[in-house]
């Protein structure tokens, strides 16, 4: 439902989003540095003093052994209170956008009036993943007490213990129905009949507005971050600005070989970032003196069929429209995260049929799609990266950075989310 009370962003920051290298093995940054040091360049430049927050809430699917409620690490890290509390939630490719939603639901109930919140994922430090064989010989042979049974176990050894999962590959594949998120959005382009052309199109288009939009609209939510051995990260690196159609025309299939159409190019890449955000009720803006970005007026959540996880931002945003009596037409900037090309174009294709429309969103006529140059108008997850946890925070921030940058007033953003579900919020430039 609608907040009653009004909830506010005072402030927002992320890191560059740096994409998984496969020939030089993890990124420099394990999850919780990305969220100090994109709270710390965050926190600096405020001027009031940490001991304000009231909770620290961060979404994180992929915390290092060492870090499980990341929130409180990178919390205590930062340099904020050992007396505030912090909880780390997780809805897959969400989770960052459940931390906001779970800082609105907090200020709306009176527990709090300041919160730092946002999401974090390195996805390129997943962890390897022993098989269950293997793990048990691990066991028996650590249980051993006797030199003579240590000796057996070692001899029950097989190479193939050696040959671990990997750990994103099995958070990709839906444990339900048992496919990848790839293939998902292969089911969108069978449903819809999407052609690889117009797939591709979409992609070289993402890697040209997130260059157009470099200076004026992603520059300014990036804080630089800085590595061990002292180098500096401030761009994201997954930009393309050499990408053309015959490059991304040439990729091979990844998920339904040889005939499939969704390739490392039309999809969202695996990428390492953070994203915080400061919220802030309408008692905090007073103990803060200062002025807010953006009022956040809604979130909302929608469960649709795993085999068509992609149309979840549709399911979400929709029931916001009409709770708040919006038309289209009173949105005035949208983003849908690009986690395939497939994905955003089979969410437009739905809006624009009569009979999904009527069935399956339940309005009474053809909602349309959403004007291109509307929507994602700074490019997304398919240029820039999708560090699953720090997404949605990330294009809710970016949404506030476009609307001030277009001189606009409202913006919905929407996410899909792995397991067949989609989030959506609903913002307002102060």
């Amino acid at each position: 439902m609608k907040s009653k009370k009004p909830i506010y962003v005072i402030d927002g920051n992320r890191t560059p989003f740096l994409k998984a290298q496969s020939k030089t093995g993890p990124g420099p940054f394990p999850a919780a540095e990305l969220g100090v040091q994109c709270a710390k360049s965050l926190l600096l430049r405020q001027k009031f003093d940490a001991s304000v927050f009231d909770e620290i809430i961060v979404g994180c699917t992929t915390p290092s052994e060492s870090e499980m409620n990341i929130a409180r690490v990178i919390g205590l890290r930062s340099g904020i209170s050992n007396t505030t509390p912090a909880w780390t939630v997780h809805r897959n490719c969400a989770s960052g956008l459940q931390a906001i939603d779970s800082g609105l639901q907090s200020i709306s109930l009176g527990k709090s009036n300041v919160i730092l919140c946002g999401g974090v994922d390195s996805l390129s430090q997943a962890p390897l993943l022993y098989t269950k064989s293997a793990t048990k010989w691990f066991a028996q042979l650590n249980s051993s007490k006797t030199l003579a049974e240590k000796i057996k176990k070692i001899i029950e050894f097989r190479p193939q213990f050696l040959n671990p999962v990997i750990g994103i590959l099995k958070g990709l594949t839906d444990p339900v129905e048992g496919i990848n998120m790839g293939q998902t959005a292969e089911n969108l382009v069978k449903k819809f009949k999407l052609s690889r052309k117009i797939i591709d199109q979409y992609s070289l288009q993402s890697h040209k507005r997130a260059i157009q939009f470099e200076e004026s609209i992603h520059s300014p939510q990036i804080s630089a971050i800085f590595d061990n051995h002292g180098n500096g990260y401030s761009k994201d690196d997954g930009v393309r600005g050499d990408i053309s159609l015959e490059k991304l025309m040439s990729l091979r299939p990844v998920f339904d070989k040889p005939d499939g159409n969704i390739t490392a190019g039309n999809s969202s890449q695996i990428t390492d970032g953070a994203t915080l955000l400061i919220l802030s009720s309408e008692e905090g803006l007073k103990t803060l003196n200062t002025d807010p970005l953006a009022e956040i007026t809604q979130i909302h959540w929608a469960g649709i069929d795993p085999n068509e996880m992609g149309l979840g931002p549709i399911h979400a945003f929709m029931p916001i429209l009409l709770q708040q009596k919006l038309k289209k037409s009173d949105v005035d900037l949208w983003e849908i995260n690009e986690a395939f090309a497939a994905q955003v174009l089979g969410c437009q294709e739905a809006l624009n049929d009569n009979s999904y429309c009527k069935h399956e969103l339940n309005i009474s006529k053809t909602f349309g799609e959403i004007d291109n140059e509307l929507l994602n108008i700074a490019g997304g997850a398919i240029a820039i990266g999708h560090p699953v946890a720090a997404s949605g925070p990330r294009i809710l921030l970016n949404m506030v950075h476009s609307l001030k940058n277009k001189k606009l007033k409202t913006g919905m953003v929407s996410i899909c989310i792995g397991g067949g579900m989609g989030g959506a919020a609903h913002v307002k430039l102060c």
